[in-house]
């Protein structure tokens, strides 16, 4: 695997777990997705 495909998917993969981290500081939010989550059921 090419050193620039390897870096572009760490790049990817370290933002997407930014992005988890900045979700769950926002507990309404979490809320709100849980609920919808629920109501699935």
């Amino acid at each position: 695997m090419k050193p620039a495909v390897r870096l572009l998917g760490y790049a990817m993969m370290l933002g997407l777990l930014a992005l988890v981290f900045v979700l769950y500081g926002q507990a309404d939010f979490m809320l709100m997705l849980a609920n919808q989550v629920w109501g699935c059921f």
